[in-house]
C-alpha cells in the first residue's frame, strides 16, 4: 500500500487553514487550536514547510507563519516533498539509489515510469484544491 505519513497529511491541513486566511499571519498555537494538532506537530511542520520556502516566517511578539505564494501556486508534490523528501514508489525510483540489483534489474526503467506518472499525477493538485469540498465521484473501474 502507499500512503503518505501522517505528518505530511497535517501539513495538508495547516496549510489550507493558513490558505483560508491568505494575509493573515499565523502563530503555532493559533493553528494548532484550528486544526486541532498538536502544538508540537504543527512547529515541526511549520519548520519544514518555512525551510522549503513554501511559508514566510515573521519574528518578534506578532509574529507567526504566512504562506509564501498563493494557493493556487503551490502544489501537492511541493508539499509532499517538504515533509517526505523526493517521491518515489521504489528504491529504483530515485536518481541515486542504491539498490544492489539495479545494474541487471529489467524493472528500474518501467519503476521510473510509473514514479513519474504518479508525480505528474500529483502535480496537477494544488493547495486551493485541498480547500474546495470535493464532488462525490463514481470508483474507477
Amino acid at each position: 500500500m502507499l500512503r503518505i505519513s501522517k505528518l505530511t497529511d497535517y501539513a495538508t491541513v495547516v496549510m489550507a487553514t493558513m490558505a483560508a486566511q491568505p494575509n493573515s499571519i499565523h502563530s503555532a498555537v493559533t493553528l494548532a487550536n484550528q486544526t486541532q494538532i498538536a502544538q508540537p506537530t504543527v512547529g515541526k511542520i511549520l519548520k519544514a514547510l518555512t525551510q522549503a520556502d513554501l511559508l514566510t516566517s515573521y519574528r518578534g511578539a506578532q509574529g507567526g507563519y504566512r504562506l509564501s505564494r498563493a494557493a493556487n501556486e503551490v502544489k501537492l508534490t511541493d508539499i509532499i516533498t517538504a515533509l517526505e523528501g523526493p517521491l518515489a514508489l521504489t528504491e529504483c525510483s530515485l536518481s541515486d539509489s542504491s539498490c544492489e540489483h539495479e545494474a541487471h534489474c529489467t524493472q528500474r526503467p518501467h519503476w521510473q515510469s510509473i514514479n513519474q506518472a504518479v508525480f505528474n499525477a500529483l502535480s496537477t493538485l494544488h493547495l486551493n484544491d485541498l480547500m474546495n469540498t470535493p464532488t462525490t465521484q463514481e470508483p474507477v473501474a
